[in-house]
């Protein structure tokens, strides 16, 4: 949830947190960030671990990111996130910091109180700064939304069950039931 302030927010706040806790900042807003599931981070782990090996057998030269991992999208002071899976392949927007500017495919796994982040305020913001491609996974309902932000369309809407097609890689397709298998 955003905190409730006049006051717009910049990267300076989210560096003054506690250790540990966690926010995200979209044009000035703060959002906290709640602990994720268990079946969240398994599905973060397990899907990383794919994109990354895919990555490597075949050669390629993106990074694989998974949360916590810092995005300052816009390279300003106001919008800094945290996807659950990020995909640059543009190393010159990485330092030690993060990643300066637009990844190439973000993932975001869905947990109750993110929907409406994930599903509108991320969207725009991810498909507004550059982002090649945005997965929706939805665990409660085994869906995938898949979106070629190049395009600027929704690919498709996957079940777990489905051989998911990446737009970024040709050749790489996730079934989340073997994933998670």
């Amino acid at each position: 949830m955003p905190l409730q302030n006049e006051n717009t927010y910049t990267t300076d706040y989210i560096y003054s947190l506690p250790e540990g806790q966690r926010a995200e900042l979209i044009n000035g807003i703060v959002y906290n960030m709640a602990p994720p599931s268990r079946l969240h981070q398994e599905i973060v782990m397990n899907l990383s671990a794919e994109i990354r090996d895919y990555i490597k057998i075949n050669h390629g030269s993106c990074k694989v990111y998974p949360a916590p991992f810092a995005v300052f999208l816009n390279k300003d002071n106001k919008t800094y996130v945290e996807p659950d899976i990020s995909v640059i392949c543009d190393k010159s927007k990485l330092d030690d910091r993060g990643c300066n500017g637009a990844p190439d495919w973000i993932i975001e796994v869905v947990s109750p109180g993110t929907k409406r982040m994930d599903y509108g305020i991320k969207l725009f913001k991810y498909r507004t700064a550059g982002v090649r491609e945005y997965w929706i996974v939805n665990p409660l309902n085994r869906t995938v939304n898949v979106y070629d932000l190049i395009t600027n369309e929704l690919t498709d809407l996957y079940s777990f069950d489905d051989d998911i097609p990446a737009c970024i890689y040709d050749g790489l397709k996730i079934n989340f039931t073997d994933l998670l298998g």
